[in-house]
């Protein structure tokens, strides 16, 4: 399989509008992150983790043709919001469904949100999403030829979704996984980690924690992501454990 990671950013992208710092200024292009997301690949499948706010960019920039799966990892707007712009992917595959998967609270936002594309549309001009959910909790399911195991999470007081898929694991948006999901974590080749930034956060895990998390689980390379415009690439990236580094948007690495 392929992964790609289509975004590293927090829910204010990066650069984060009228912010002047160190950061959202920086000429390094490892310092510009859009909202977090993955795409995750086999030689007949196409999966994507999150339908996020910059959605359209990320399909655009990495030239995705076709989707067989969308994974949600749960229901906050950075990771919905981009519902919409998967329009295209039904007017060119035969007006088609995609399929859809999330925890049943994500699924209900999200016809909260987007109502019209769940039959209730006044009028159809520039047409809705087609979308088939089925609704998931901790079982292992199958997307084409790449089966999908949830790692039950909490981000803050929420019940949230990691995934693992094969010994690759994406982690984002928690500050805490219990012992049972670590279990599910174990021999790891890439670990993709939460790490929003260096002071506590009520809802994500910080660097430090991070670190402590990727030590626990192991995996042999640890990714962190869904990082904060406190965070600078580059200096932070000299202050991490050997076997850790942060995410930027656009990186890629094949797992057999």
């Amino acid at each position: 399989m392929k992964f790609t990671i289509l975004g590293t950013g927090t829910s204010t992208g990066i650069p984060c509008v009228a912010c002047t710092c160190a950061t959202c200024t920086s000429d390094d292009p490892k310092d510009t992150r859009l909202r977090t997301s993955l795409l995750v690949q086999s030689e007949t499948t196409t999966i994507v983790v999150d339908t996020s706010a910059d959605f359209r960019q990320q399909m655009l920039l990495n030239a995705v043709r076709t989707i067989d799966g969308i994974v949600y990892t749960h229901h906050h707007y950075d990771h919905i919001s981009g519902f919409d712009d998967t329009r295209p992917f039904t007017f060119f595959n035969d007006d088609i469904p995609i399929k859809c998967f999330a925890l049943q609270q994500t699924h209900d936002v999200i016809r909260q949100t987007f109502p019209y594309a769940f039959g209730q549309a006044e009028q159809i001009g520039g047409g809705v999403p087609g979308a088939d959910f089925t609704i998931i909790d901790d079982e292992p399911f199958m997307i084409g030829d790449i089966e999908v195991i949830p790692i039950p999470m909490k981000h803050g007081l929420i019940r949230v979704n990691g995934y693992r898929f094969g010994n690759v694991a994406y982690c984002t948006d928690t500050n805490h996984i219990p012992l049972s999901s670590i279990d599910k974590l174990q021999g790891l080749e890439v670990l993709i980690l939460d790490a929003l930034r260096y002071h506590p956060h009520p809802t994500h895990y910080t660097i430090e924690e991070a670190n402590e998390m990727a030590t626990m689980i192991n995996a042999q390379t640890t990714y962190y992501t869904h990082i904060a415009h406190q965070i600078k690439h580059a200096e932070c990236e000299k202050e991490l454990p050997a076997n850790c580094h942060l995410a930027y948007d656009g990186l890629q690495f094949e797992v057999t």
